[in-house]
Protein backbone atom coordinates (compact mmCIF):
# COMPACT_ATOMS: atom_id res chain seq x y z
CA UNK A 1 0.00 0.00 0.00
CA UNK A 2 0.88 3.26 -0.65
CA UNK A 3 2.22 6.13 2.48
CA UNK A 4 -1.35 7.97 1.90
CA UNK A 5 -0.19 9.68 5.22
CA UNK A 6 2.19 12.04 3.19
CA UNK A 7 -1.33 13.45 1.76
CA UNK A 8 -2.48 14.79 5.53
CA UNK A 9 -0.92 16.16 8.31
CA UNK A 10 -2.11 16.55 12.76
CA UNK A 11 -2.35 19.58 13.88
CA UNK A 12 -1.49 20.42 17.58
CA UNK A 13 -5.33 20.30 18.61
CA UNK A 14 -5.94 16.85 16.59
CA UNK A 15 -7.31 18.25 13.88
CA UNK A 16 -6.85 15.65 10.63
CA UNK A 17 -6.54 17.45 7.66
CA UNK A 18 -5.91 15.86 4.14
CA UNK A 19 -3.80 18.25 1.32
CA UNK A 20 -5.73 18.41 -2.17
CA UNK A 21 -4.79 20.39 -5.22
CA UNK A 22 -7.26 23.10 -3.89
CA UNK A 23 -5.88 23.17 -0.54
CA UNK A 24 -6.36 21.74 2.71
CA UNK A 25 -9.47 20.43 4.17
CA UNK A 26 -10.32 19.11 7.42
CA UNK A 27 -11.47 15.24 7.35
CA UNK A 28 -11.20 14.55 10.94
CA UNK A 29 -9.82 14.93 14.25
CA UNK A 30 -7.92 12.73 16.52
CA UNK A 31 -7.72 12.50 20.00
CA UNK A 32 -6.75 8.81 20.89
CA UNK A 33 -2.90 8.63 20.44
CA UNK A 34 -0.21 9.98 18.52
CA UNK A 35 -0.92 11.98 15.71
CA UNK A 36 1.11 9.38 13.11
CA UNK A 37 -2.34 6.79 14.61
CA UNK A 38 -4.51 9.48 13.49
CA UNK A 39 -3.24 9.70 10.08
CA UNK A 40 -2.75 6.16 9.71
CA UNK A 41 -6.14 5.93 10.61
CA UNK A 42 -7.76 8.23 7.80
CA UNK A 43 -5.34 6.58 5.57
CA UNK A 44 -6.45 3.00 5.87
CA UNK A 45 -10.00 4.82 5.01
CA UNK A 46 -8.57 5.80 1.93
CA UNK A 47 -6.89 2.73 0.98
CA UNK A 48 -10.32 1.23 1.13
CA UNK A 49 -11.66 3.05 -1.54
CA UNK A 50 -8.92 2.57 -3.46
CA UNK A 51 -9.61 -1.53 -2.94
CA UNK A 52 -13.29 -0.53 -4.17
CA UNK A 53 -12.07 1.45 -7.16
CA UNK A 54 -9.22 -1.53 -8.35
CA UNK A 55 -12.60 -4.14 -7.61
CA UNK A 56 -14.64 -2.09 -9.95
CA UNK A 57 -12.34 -1.63 -12.29
CA UNK A 58 -11.25 -5.31 -12.51
CA UNK A 59 -14.62 -6.84 -12.66
CA UNK A 60 -15.54 -3.59 -15.38
CA UNK A 61 -12.54 -4.71 -17.50
CA UNK A 62 -13.42 -8.58 -17.36
CA UNK A 63 -16.69 -8.12 -18.49
CA UNK A 64 -17.81 -9.42 -15.34
CA UNK A 65 -19.69 -6.33 -13.86
CA UNK A 66 -22.84 -4.97 -15.20
CA UNK A 67 -21.33 -1.99 -16.39
CA UNK A 68 -24.25 0.47 -15.57
CA UNK A 69 -23.56 -0.96 -12.22
CA UNK A 70 -20.02 -0.23 -12.03
CA UNK A 71 -20.70 3.36 -14.07
CA UNK A 72 -23.39 4.18 -10.44
CA UNK A 73 -20.32 2.38 -8.26
CA UNK A 74 -17.81 4.63 -10.02
CA UNK A 75 -20.28 7.94 -9.71
CA UNK A 76 -20.76 7.57 -6.03
CA UNK A 77 -17.21 7.60 -4.90
CA UNK A 78 -16.22 10.36 -7.47
CA UNK A 79 -18.48 12.63 -5.38
CA UNK A 80 -18.08 11.44 -2.18
CA UNK A 81 -14.58 12.33 -2.76
CA UNK A 82 -15.37 16.06 -1.89
CA UNK A 83 -16.11 15.65 1.90
CA UNK A 84 -14.78 12.12 2.41
CA UNK A 85 -12.95 11.76 5.70
CA UNK A 86 -9.97 10.20 4.25
CA UNK A 87 -6.28 10.90 3.95
CA UNK A 88 -4.55 10.26 0.63
CA UNK A 89 -4.13 11.00 -2.92
CA UNK A 90 -8.02 12.61 -3.79
CA UNK A 91 -6.88 14.31 -6.25
CA UNK A 92 -4.93 11.03 -8.34
CA UNK A 93 -7.90 9.11 -6.96
CA UNK A 94 -10.54 11.56 -8.39
CA UNK A 95 -8.79 11.30 -12.04
CA UNK A 96 -8.60 7.84 -12.05
CA UNK A 97 -12.47 7.79 -11.40
CA UNK A 98 -13.13 10.38 -14.02
CA UNK A 99 -11.58 8.08 -16.69
CA UNK A 100 -12.87 4.80 -15.24
CA UNK A 101 -16.64 6.40 -15.38
CA UNK A 102 -15.82 7.24 -19.31
CA UNK A 103 -15.08 3.51 -19.73
CA UNK A 104 -17.59 2.49 -17.91
CA UNK A 105 -20.24 5.15 -20.10
CA UNK A 106 -18.89 3.07 -23.06
CA UNK A 107 -19.40 0.04 -21.64
CA UNK A 108 -22.48 0.42 -20.79
CA UNK A 109 -23.44 2.13 -24.14
CA UNK A 110 -21.99 -1.17 -25.54
CA UNK A 111 -24.24 -3.18 -23.55
CA UNK A 112 -27.28 -1.51 -23.97
CA UNK A 113 -26.64 -0.72 -28.18
CA UNK A 114 -26.43 -5.07 -27.84
CA UNK A 115 -29.29 -5.92 -25.76
CA UNK A 116 -31.28 -3.66 -28.46
CA UNK A 117 -29.66 -5.24 -31.49
CA UNK A 118 -30.99 -8.60 -29.59
CA UNK A 119 -34.18 -7.22 -29.27
CA UNK A 120 -34.44 -6.38 -32.32
CA UNK A 121 -33.65 -9.91 -33.49
CA UNK A 122 -35.76 -11.77 -31.04
CA UNK A 123 -38.37 -9.33 -32.49
CA UNK A 124 -37.81 -10.55 -35.98
CA UNK A 125 -38.04 -14.13 -35.35
CA UNK A 126 -40.95 -13.81 -33.69
CA UNK A 127 -42.59 -12.05 -36.35
CA UNK A 128 -41.71 -14.24 -38.91
CA UNK A 129 -43.12 -17.09 -36.34
CA UNK A 130 -46.44 -15.29 -36.70
CA UNK A 131 -46.71 -14.65 -40.07
CA UNK A 132 -45.74 -18.35 -40.89
CA UNK A 133 -48.26 -19.70 -38.79
CA UNK A 134 -50.90 -17.22 -39.99
CA UNK A 135 -49.96 -18.12 -43.07
CA UNK A 136 -50.59 -22.04 -42.31
CA UNK A 137 -53.88 -21.47 -40.34
CA UNK A 138 -54.97 -19.52 -43.67
CA UNK A 139 -53.63 -21.51 -46.45
CA UNK A 140 -52.30 -25.03 -45.90
CA UNK A 141 -54.32 -28.16 -46.31
CA UNK A 142 -51.29 -30.93 -44.99
CA UNK A 143 -53.17 -31.07 -41.50
CA UNK A 144 -50.20 -33.68 -40.31
CA UNK A 145 -47.34 -31.30 -41.60
CA UNK A 146 -48.99 -27.92 -40.66
CA UNK A 147 -50.03 -29.25 -37.47
CA UNK A 148 -46.45 -30.60 -36.78
CA UNK A 149 -45.24 -27.65 -37.76
CA UNK A 150 -46.95 -25.14 -35.83
CA UNK A 151 -45.94 -27.29 -33.11
CA UNK A 152 -41.90 -26.56 -33.59
CA UNK A 153 -42.60 -23.07 -34.16
CA UNK A 154 -44.22 -23.34 -30.41
CA UNK A 155 -41.26 -25.14 -29.28
CA UNK A 156 -38.68 -22.19 -31.36
CA UNK A 157 -41.49 -19.47 -29.67
CA UNK A 158 -40.82 -20.71 -26.12
CA UNK A 159 -36.59 -19.89 -26.90
CA UNK A 160 -36.67 -16.85 -27.80
CA UNK A 161 -36.14 -14.13 -25.08
CA UNK A 162 -35.83 -10.38 -24.72
CA UNK A 163 -39.05 -8.70 -26.49
CA UNK A 164 -40.47 -6.36 -23.97
CA UNK A 165 -43.78 -7.54 -22.25
CA UNK A 166 -46.04 -5.77 -24.46
CA UNK A 167 -44.94 -6.49 -27.78
CA UNK A 168 -44.31 -10.32 -26.87
CA UNK A 169 -48.27 -10.62 -26.40
CA UNK A 170 -49.12 -8.87 -28.60
CA UNK A 171 -47.53 -11.77 -31.11
CA UNK A 172 -48.80 -14.21 -29.09
CA UNK A 173 -52.53 -13.59 -29.48
CA UNK A 174 -51.70 -13.73 -33.26
CA UNK A 175 -49.82 -17.12 -33.20
CA UNK A 176 -52.52 -18.45 -31.15
CA UNK A 177 -55.61 -16.64 -32.99
CA UNK A 178 -53.81 -18.28 -36.33
CA UNK A 179 -53.58 -21.71 -33.80
CA UNK A 180 -56.92 -21.75 -33.07
CA UNK A 181 -57.72 -21.07 -36.42
CA UNK A 182 -56.37 -23.91 -38.00
CA UNK A 183 -57.75 -26.18 -35.85
CA UNK A 184 -60.99 -25.17 -36.22
CA UNK A 185 -60.50 -25.01 -40.09
CA UNK A 186 -59.06 -28.95 -39.71
CA UNK A 187 -62.18 -30.05 -37.75
CA UNK A 188 -64.17 -28.94 -40.10
CA UNK A 189 -62.63 -30.12 -42.81
CA UNK A 190 -62.75 -33.77 -41.77
CA UNK A 191 -66.26 -33.55 -40.49
CA UNK A 192 -67.22 -32.35 -43.37
CA UNK A 193 -65.56 -35.48 -46.01
CA UNK A 194 -67.47 -38.33 -46.59
CA UNK A 195 -64.43 -40.35 -47.03
CA UNK A 196 -63.18 -40.02 -43.52
CA UNK A 197 -63.63 -43.48 -42.16
CA UNK A 198 -61.52 -44.67 -45.51
CA UNK A 199 -58.94 -42.51 -44.82
CA UNK A 200 -59.09 -43.76 -41.02
CA UNK A 201 -58.96 -47.19 -42.15
CA UNK A 202 -56.18 -46.72 -44.22
CA UNK A 203 -54.25 -44.92 -40.82
CA UNK A 204 -54.68 -47.79 -39.34
CA UNK A 205 -54.02 -50.28 -41.43
CA UNK A 206 -50.72 -49.01 -41.77
CA UNK A 207 -50.39 -48.51 -38.22
CA UNK A 208 -51.21 -52.71 -37.70
CA UNK A 209 -48.75 -53.19 -40.45
CA UNK A 210 -46.41 -51.55 -38.65
CA UNK A 211 -47.09 -53.10 -35.39
CA UNK A 212 -46.74 -56.38 -37.37
CA UNK A 213 -43.41 -56.26 -38.38
CA UNK A 214 -41.82 -54.46 -34.85
CA UNK A 215 -43.50 -57.62 -32.84
CA UNK A 216 -41.19 -59.72 -33.99
CA UNK A 217 -38.09 -57.82 -32.95
CA UNK A 218 -35.80 -58.51 -30.29
CA UNK A 219 -34.66 -55.10 -29.44
CA UNK A 220 -36.83 -55.06 -26.30
CA UNK A 221 -36.69 -51.14 -25.18
CA UNK A 222 -37.15 -49.41 -28.87
CA UNK A 223 -39.59 -51.56 -29.66
CA UNK A 224 -41.51 -51.66 -26.71
CA UNK A 225 -41.03 -47.51 -27.39
CA UNK A 226 -42.00 -48.02 -30.87
CA UNK A 227 -45.63 -49.92 -29.55
CA UNK A 228 -45.84 -47.12 -27.47
CA UNK A 229 -46.02 -45.01 -29.78
CA UNK A 230 -47.78 -46.72 -32.42
CA UNK A 231 -50.60 -46.92 -30.07
CA UNK A 232 -50.73 -43.07 -29.43
CA UNK A 233 -51.00 -42.71 -32.85
CA UNK A 234 -53.84 -45.34 -32.83
CA UNK A 235 -55.69 -43.17 -30.25
CA UNK A 236 -55.53 -39.95 -32.14
CA UNK A 237 -56.41 -41.37 -35.35
CA UNK A 238 -60.16 -41.26 -36.50
CA UNK A 239 -62.35 -43.81 -36.47
CA UNK A 240 -62.95 -45.81 -39.36
CA UNK A 241 -66.63 -48.28 -39.85
CA UNK A 242 -67.25 -50.15 -36.66
CA UNK A 243 -66.77 -53.75 -38.85
CA UNK A 244 -63.27 -52.33 -40.16
CA UNK A 245 -61.82 -50.45 -36.82
CA UNK A 246 -62.81 -53.69 -34.78
CA UNK A 247 -60.92 -56.36 -37.03
CA UNK A 248 -57.89 -53.88 -36.84
CA UNK A 249 -58.01 -53.49 -33.38
CA UNK A 250 -58.10 -57.21 -32.81
CA UNK A 251 -54.87 -57.42 -35.22
CA UNK A 252 -52.86 -54.65 -33.69
CA UNK A 253 -53.69 -55.57 -30.28
CA UNK A 254 -52.54 -59.33 -30.94
CA UNK A 255 -49.11 -58.11 -32.67
CA UNK A 256 -48.50 -56.02 -29.11
CA UNK A 257 -49.64 -58.82 -26.78
CA UNK A 258 -47.12 -61.26 -29.20
CA UNK A 259 -44.43 -58.43 -28.52
CA UNK A 260 -44.88 -58.35 -24.78
CA UNK A 261 -45.62 -61.63 -24.04
CA UNK A 262 -41.96 -62.97 -25.78
CA UNK A 263 -40.36 -59.94 -23.72
CA UNK A 264 -42.14 -61.26 -20.73
CA UNK A 265 -40.49 -64.62 -20.85
CA UNK A 266 -37.66 -63.33 -22.16
CA UNK A 267 -37.21 -61.67 -19.32
CA UNK A 268 -38.16 -63.80 -16.60
CA UNK A 269 -35.37 -66.32 -17.64
CA UNK A 270 -32.74 -63.70 -17.69
CA UNK A 271 -34.06 -63.00 -14.40
CA UNK A 272 -33.78 -66.57 -12.99
CA UNK A 273 -30.44 -66.93 -14.82
CA UNK A 274 -29.57 -63.71 -12.86
CA UNK A 275 -30.94 -64.79 -9.13
CA UNK A 276 -28.72 -68.15 -10.24
CA UNK A 277 -25.57 -65.82 -10.63
CA UNK A 278 -26.10 -64.08 -7.80
CA UNK A 279 -26.55 -67.23 -5.71
CA UNK A 280 -23.08 -68.63 -7.39
CA UNK A 281 -21.10 -65.06 -6.33
CA UNK A 282 -21.97 -65.14 -2.95
CA UNK A 283 -20.98 -69.10 -2.28
CA UNK A 284 -17.71 -67.44 -3.97
CA UNK A 285 -17.75 -64.26 -1.52
CA UNK A 286 -18.29 -66.39 1.14
CA UNK A 287 -15.06 -68.58 0.45
CA UNK A 288 -13.00 -65.49 -0.38
CA UNK A 289 -13.90 -63.71 2.90
CA UNK A 290 -13.22 -67.18 5.24
CA UNK A 291 -9.53 -67.33 3.45
CA UNK A 292 -6.62 -67.10 5.62
CA UNK A 293 -4.91 -64.77 4.49
CA UNK A 294 -2.66 -63.43 7.57
CA UNK A 295 -1.54 -67.14 8.48
CA UNK A 296 -0.85 -68.22 4.55
CA UNK A 297 -1.03 -65.43 2.29
CA UNK A 298 0.26 -66.99 -0.16
CA UNK A 299 -2.24 -69.27 -0.53
CA UNK A 300 -4.78 -67.05 -0.34
CA UNK A 301 -3.90 -64.87 -2.77
CA UNK A 302 -3.64 -67.78 -5.51
CA UNK A 303 -7.12 -69.10 -4.22
CA UNK A 304 -8.47 -65.45 -4.49
CA UNK A 305 -6.95 -65.44 -8.12
CA UNK A 306 -8.97 -68.19 -9.03
CA UNK A 307 -11.88 -67.54 -6.83
CA UNK A 308 -11.94 -64.12 -8.94
CA UNK A 309 -11.72 -66.00 -12.20
CA UNK A 310 -14.60 -67.74 -11.34
CA UNK A 311 -16.57 -64.38 -10.30
CA UNK A 312 -16.03 -63.18 -13.95
CA UNK A 313 -17.38 -66.54 -15.85
CA UNK A 314 -20.40 -66.52 -12.86
CA UNK A 315 -22.00 -63.84 -15.66
CA UNK A 316 -24.67 -60.59 -14.37
CA UNK A 317 -26.35 -60.66 -10.91
CA UNK A 318 -29.74 -58.18 -10.64
CA UNK A 319 -28.52 -54.51 -10.83
CA UNK A 320 -29.03 -54.03 -6.96
CA UNK A 321 -27.13 -56.56 -5.53
CA UNK A 322 -23.80 -56.09 -7.86
CA UNK A 323 -22.34 -53.29 -6.33
CA UNK A 324 -22.61 -54.77 -2.70
CA UNK A 325 -20.88 -58.12 -3.98
CA UNK A 326 -18.44 -55.86 -5.95
CA UNK A 327 -17.79 -53.83 -2.98
CA UNK A 328 -17.20 -56.73 -0.75
CA UNK A 329 -14.74 -58.51 -3.00
CA UNK A 330 -12.49 -56.09 -3.77
CA UNK A 331 -12.13 -55.39 0.07
CA UNK A 332 -10.55 -59.15 0.27
CA UNK A 333 -8.29 -58.41 -2.71
CA UNK A 334 -7.05 -55.06 -0.97
CA UNK A 335 -6.32 -56.95 2.54
CA UNK A 336 -4.34 -60.03 0.25
CA UNK A 337 -2.90 -57.15 -1.95
CA UNK A 338 -1.63 -55.25 1.91
CA UNK A 339 -0.46 -58.36 3.17
CA UNK A 340 1.65 -59.77 0.53
CA UNK A 341 2.71 -56.13 -0.09
CA UNK A 342 4.39 -55.88 3.62
CA UNK A 343 5.76 -59.48 2.42
CA UNK A 344 7.24 -58.50 -0.75
CA UNK A 345 8.91 -55.15 0.56
CA UNK A 346 11.42 -57.69 1.77
CA UNK A 347 12.39 -59.51 -0.99
CA UNK A 348 14.38 -59.17 -3.73
CA UNK A 349 12.98 -58.04 -7.27
CA UNK A 350 14.38 -61.56 -8.77
CA UNK A 351 13.69 -63.68 -5.92
CA UNK A 352 9.83 -62.10 -5.81
CA UNK A 353 7.58 -65.13 -6.31
CA UNK A 354 4.87 -62.59 -6.35
CA UNK A 355 5.66 -60.87 -9.90
CA UNK A 356 6.43 -64.64 -11.24
CA UNK A 357 2.82 -65.34 -10.05
CA UNK A 358 1.57 -62.14 -11.10
CA UNK A 359 3.08 -62.19 -14.82
CA UNK A 360 1.46 -65.73 -15.01
CA UNK A 361 -1.41 -64.76 -14.07
CA UNK A 362 -1.31 -62.30 -17.06
CA UNK A 363 -0.21 -65.12 -19.98
CA UNK A 364 -3.64 -66.64 -17.99
CA UNK A 365 -5.70 -63.73 -18.74
CA UNK A 366 -4.24 -63.24 -21.96
CA UNK A 367 -5.33 -66.96 -23.04
CA UNK A 368 -8.86 -66.67 -21.55
CA UNK A 369 -9.27 -63.31 -23.73
CA UNK A 370 -7.91 -65.47 -26.75
CA UNK A 371 -10.57 -68.19 -26.26
CA UNK A 372 -13.64 -66.02 -25.98
CA UNK A 373 -11.95 -64.49 -29.02
CA UNK A 374 -12.17 -67.43 -30.73
CA UNK A 375 -15.62 -68.49 -29.58
CA UNK A 376 -17.02 -65.11 -30.08
CA UNK A 377 -18.91 -64.41 -26.94
CA UNK A 378 -19.01 -60.50 -27.12
CA UNK A 379 -19.74 -60.83 -23.29
CA UNK A 380 -16.79 -62.87 -22.68
CA UNK A 381 -14.79 -61.03 -24.39
CA UNK A 382 -15.64 -57.47 -22.60
CA UNK A 383 -14.91 -59.24 -19.20
CA UNK A 384 -11.88 -60.79 -20.14
CA UNK A 385 -10.73 -57.42 -21.76
CA UNK A 386 -10.79 -55.94 -18.41
CA UNK A 387 -9.55 -58.60 -16.07
CA UNK A 388 -6.44 -58.79 -18.65
CA UNK A 389 -6.28 -54.90 -18.06
CA UNK A 390 -6.83 -55.29 -14.71
CA UNK A 391 -4.15 -57.99 -14.19
CA UNK A 392 -1.12 -55.97 -16.09
CA UNK A 393 -2.13 -52.65 -14.36
CA UNK A 394 -1.20 -54.73 -11.51
CA UNK A 395 1.70 -56.02 -12.78
CA UNK A 396 2.98 -52.60 -13.74
CA UNK A 397 3.17 -51.37 -10.81
CA UNK A 398 4.59 -54.14 -8.84
CA UNK A 399 7.19 -54.10 -11.35
CA UNK A 400 7.64 -50.59 -10.71
CA UNK A 401 7.98 -50.64 -6.89
CA UNK A 402 10.19 -53.72 -7.43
Amino acid sequence: MSDWTAFGRVDADGTVYVKTAEGERVVGSWQAGAPEEGLAHFARRFADLVTEVNLTEARLNSGAADANHSLATVRRIRASLADAHVVGDIDALAARLDRLATVAEEKAGEAKAAKEAARSEALARKTALVEEAEKLAAESTGWKTAGDRLKEILDEWKTIRGVDKKTDGELWKRFAAARDGFTRRRGAHFASLDAQRKQAQTIKEELVAEAEKVSDSTEWASAANQLKDLMNQWKAAPRASKEAEQRLWEKFRAAQDAFFTRRSEVFSARDNEQRANLERKQALLAEAEALDIEGDPKGAQAKLRDIQAQWHEAGRVPREAAAGLERRLRAVDEKVREVMDSAWRRTSREDNPLLAQMRAQVAEAEERLARAQAAGDNRRIKEAEQALASKRQFLQLAEQAG
